[in-house]
């Protein structure tokens, strides 16, 4: 049974504001939950309509479709719902290659991007401090689980580049080099922009080198793509690259 008092924090917590002031942030789905749960999260509860969880105590709350409609901020809920602790930050360590994300504003471009990293083996994705919530319930979904495996900061971008100057620092533009002809460190700080604005000029003028997915279709018509898209493709060379490295 869920209560009143419950219900209206669970449904609070769609909001950031409200996320900040209680520190708990909601997952949706069996899988996800189990994948939250096998990291260091801390649980609060779990209210499932059967699924079986190995848990101990009161933190399993049995409840039916009905209660499960009343709390999740699904249009089709997934069995079970599950609260978590927002950890402490972590010291960001830049070893290797580190996403960094310009005011990336869309939620499913968040999560995408945050599955897309724990794919290629990024581990650590910075944020300036205008790009959306981690613990937002729809970059939560569309990340799939993936974001106990990552360790995402939000901070001052500008200040975090000048801070790590001696590391290149990557950009992608629209006047850049081909990705597919230029020469790709090892270790660098890559960043994204916004979706429709692109990086913003601040950060572009830190930049150490430019990077430009070409076009191959004829028409040559299509402005960009889209962020999560321009991610995937340059972790992807990125991972190339270093594969066929001698």
């Amino acid at each position: 049974m869920v209560s009143k008092s419950q219900i209206k924090l669970i449904k609070s917590l769609s909001q950031k504001k409200f996320r900040n002031t209680h520190g708990l942030f909601v997952v949706e789905g069996v899988k996800g939950i189990k994948e939250f749960l096998n990291s260091d999260y801390e649980l609060v509860s779990v209210y499932s309509t059967g699924e079986s969880f190995e848990l101990t105590g009161k933190k399993l709350i049995m409840i039916d479709e009905k209660e499960l409609n009343k709390i999740s901020s699904l249009k089709t809920p997934q069995k079970a719902l599950a609260v978590f602790k927002i950890p402490p930050l972590k010291k960001s360590n830049i070893n290797g290659l580190t996403v960094a994300l310009d005011g990336v504003r869309d939620p499913g471009n968040l999560g995408t991007i945050i599955r897309l990293c724990d794919w290629f083996g990024v581990e650590t994705l910075i944020c300036s401090n205008d790009t959306v919530d981690c613990y937002n319930p729809k970059v939560v979904q569309a990340s799939m689980g993936s974001l106990p495996r990552l360790n995402i900061q939000y901070l001052d971008l500008n200040d975090f580049i000048v801070e790590n100057k001696n590391i290149p620092i990557l950009g992608t533009m629209l006047e850049g080099e081909n990705l597919y002809t230029a020469k790709l460190p090892k270790s660098a700080i890559l960043v994204l922009g916004n979706e429709a604005n692109g990086i913003s000029a601040e950060i572009q003028k830190l930049l150490t080198k430019k990077l430009n997915i070409p076009q191959f279709g004829q028409a040559q018509k299509t402005e960009s793509l889209n962020v999560a898209t321009a991610t995937a493709v340059i972790l992807s060379e990125f991972r190339r690259n270093s594969a066929t490295e001698k």
